[in-house]
C-alpha cells in the first residue's frame, strides 16, 4: 500500500487511524499481533522494529528468543473489523545482533523470500506466479471437546440435508448430501456473505476471479483469486483467511478451512497454479509440448512428483489432511500428472491455452498448511527437478489421461500413491530434504523443528479414543 514511511504516516492522519496493528506469522501458520497507538509510530521502528520473545511462536529456545519484528509498508491495509480505526501491516523476523540486525532464517516470510532469491540465483527464472484457490465451509455452529471422559464435535448449518425435519422456522430448501456443486440460492444461503468476504478483499488488493458454493452440502464454498507473485501471495493468503474468517463471525456464522470438518462430504484443498516467467516471458509454454507444457515445466512437475511425498509434510501439516487425500471426492491420491484430470495429483487445465497462461497446479496442498513454507516448498522441489532433468513421463508418472479411481486393484497396486497420514509424510521429509536445504532456504534447524513439533501432534491424537470406536468395540 505505501512505499514510504512518510506516506503511510500521511494516510494514518488523512482517514483518522488512531492503532497501528503489526502481524507476525509463527510456525504453525497463524498469525499474531502487537499494537502501539497512531502516535507511536515512528521511523525508527522502519530500522529497529519492535521486540518480542520468539519462543512462544514456536521458533528458537528460549535462550535465544530476544527477535524484534519490522514492519513492512506495502502490506499495510485498514482492518474492518476493529472498532477503533487500525490500520495493519505484516512483516519480517530479525535477530537482534549487532551491530546490525539479521535475518531470522526460520522466519516463515524469509524462508519465503530467500526461496525466490534462489530461482533467481540459479538463473532458471525470475518470478514463480501462483494462484491458490480457497475452498472452506462456512458454519452456523461449530462446538468441540477433547476430555478423558468427553471426546466428541458437532457442526451445524440450515443448509445442510440433515435438517429437512427441522422444527420451525424452516423454508425446506436444504442442499442434497454431495450436491452442493453451483447450486443458486434459496439453497445458496451464504451467497451474500461470500461477495462481501471477495469485496473485502479487492479494496485490500486481492483480486477475485470468483467465488461459488462447492460440492460439499453442508456450507462449503470457494474462492479463487487471481495470480501473483509467490512471496506476495503467501501474504494474501493470511489476509484472506483473516477477511473470511472474520466477515463470517460478524455475520454470525463461523468459518474453517479445514481439510475435511464433515466425514463422508467433499474436504477442503488448496489447489496451487503455477508457472515461472523470466524477463516477463512465460517459460511454461510450447506449443508442440504435452498439453501444450515446454520440457522445462515437464521437469518443474517431475521435481514436484519425485518429492510428492515428502512436500506433503508442508503442504498438508495436519492429521486431518489425509481425510481429505482418500479416493472418491475429487481429491487427489495418485502421485502422477495429467490434462483436465482431477485424480491425479498435477492437473493442467485445458482451458489455459495462452502462453502467458499455461500452467499447472498441485491438487494435494490444504490449508492447513503454513503458507510462506508450503509455497518456497513447492518452488524448491520444482527447481530441483529441473536441475535434475526429471522427466515425468520417463519416471513413469503418467501422463494419466484416464479416471484413475476407476482402475483395478492390479492396475492401481502399480501406482504410487501420496502418503496415507501425516506420520508418513514426516517419515518422507526426514528421508528427503536436501532439495529444500539448498541454498540455505530450508535451514536444516528449522526441518527439525518442524518435524518434533508434527510429529508430537500426530501421536497424541493417535492416542485419544475416536468416538467412532464406541461403535466398533464398546460391546466386544
Amino acid at each position: 500500500m505505501f512505499q514510504t514511511f512518510d506516506q503511510a504516516k500521511a494516510y494514518c492522519e488523512e482517514n483518522g487511524i488512531r492503532m497501528i496493528d503489526f502481524k507476525m506469522v509463527d510456525l504453525e501458520g497463524r498469525w499474531r499481533h502487537v499494537t502501539i497507538p497512531a502516535e507511536r509510530f515512528e521511523p525508527d521502528i522502519m530500522v529497529y522494529g519492535i521486540g518480542f520473545d520468539g519462543s512462544n511462536y514456536g521458533f528458537a529456545p528460549v535462550e535465544k528468543s530476544d527477535m524484534v519484528f519490522i514492519p513492512d509498508l506495502s502490506t499495510a491495509s485498514w482492518d474492518p473489523f476493529v472498532e477503533v480505526p487500525t490500520l495493519s501491516m505484516i512483516g519480517d523476523v530479525c535477530i537482534i545482533d549487532t551491530p546490525e540486525n539479521r535475518t531470522f532464517d526460520q522466519d516463515p516470510r524469509n524462508v519465503a523470500k530467500h526461496a525466490e532469491a534462489y530461482m533467481r540465483k540459479t538463473g532458471v527464472a525470475d518470478e514463480m506466479i501462483i494462484g491458490p484457490e480457497f475452498e472452506f465451509h462456512i458454519l452456523d455452529h461449530v462446538s468441540y471437546e477433547t476430555q478423558p471422559y468427553s471426546v466428541f464435535y458437532q457442526v451445524d448449518t440450515r443448509q445442510a440435508d440433515w435438517n429437512t425435519a427441522a422444527e420451525a422456522p424452516n423454508a425446506g430448501y436444504q442442499v442434497p448430501h454431495k450436491g452442493g456443486y453451483h447450486v443458486a440460492p434459496p439453497q445458496d444461503i451464504t451467497y451474500d456473505l461470500r461477495s462481501k468476504m471477495c469485496m473485502l478483499l479487492e479494496e485490500r488488493g486481492i483480486k477475485v476471479k470468483y467465488h461459488h458454493h462447492e460440492v460439499g452440502g453442508p456450507g462449503q464454498v470457494e474462492i479463487e483469486v487471481e495470480f501473483g507473485p509467490m512471496s506476495e501471495m503467501a501474504d494474501k493468503t493470511m489476509l484472506l483467511k483473516y477477511i473470511v474468517k472474520n466477515a463470517a463471525v460478524q455475520a454470525g456464522k463461523t468459518a474453517t478451512f479445514m481439510p475435511k470438518p464433515l466425514y463422508d462430504e467433499a474436504g477442503n484443498g488448496m489447489h496451487v497454479h503455477m508457472h515461472l516467467f523470466k524477463d516477463g516471458k512465460p517459460l511454461f509454454y510450447d506449443e508442440n509440448g504435452y498439453s501444450g507444457l515446454s520440457q522445462l515445466a515437464h521437469y518443474f512437475m517431475g521435481g514436484l512428483l519425485s518429492h510428492a511425498a515428502s512436500l506433503c509434510a508442508f503442504t498438508n501439516p495436519s492429521t486431518n489432511s489425509f481425510k481429505r487425500l482418500v479416493p472418491g471426492y475429487e481429491a487427489p491420491v495418485t502421485i502422477g500428472y495429467a490434462t483436465a484430470n482431477r485424480s491425479a495429483v498435477i492437473r493442467i487445465p485445458a482451458y489455459a491455452k495462452a502462453p502467458e497462461k499455461k500452467r499447472f497446479e498441485l491438487r494435494c496442498p490444504d490449508a492447513t498448511c503454513n503458507p510462506y513454507y508450503a509455497y518456497a516448498a513447492i518452488l524448491m522441489a520444482g527447481l530441483d527437478g529441473i536441475e535434475k532433468k526429471i522427466d515425468p513421463h520417463k519416471a513413469g508418472w503418467g501422463p494419466y489421461d484416464f479416471n484413475l479411481y476407476t482402475l483395478s486393484k492390479e492396475e492401481q497396486a502399480k501406482l504410487q500413491s501420496l502418503p496415507k497420514s501425516l506420520e508418513e509424510a514426516l517419515d518422507a521429509l526426514e528421508a528427503d530434504h536436501d532439495y529444500l536445504t539448498k541454498g540455505g532456504v530450508f535451514p536444516e534447524r528449522l526441518i527439525e523443528i518442524w518435524l518434533e513439533k508434527r510429529r508430537g501432534e500426530a501421536r497424541k491424537i493417535s492416542q485419544i479414543p475416536h468416538p467412532a470406536e464406541f461403535g466398533y468395540y464398546y460391546d466386544l
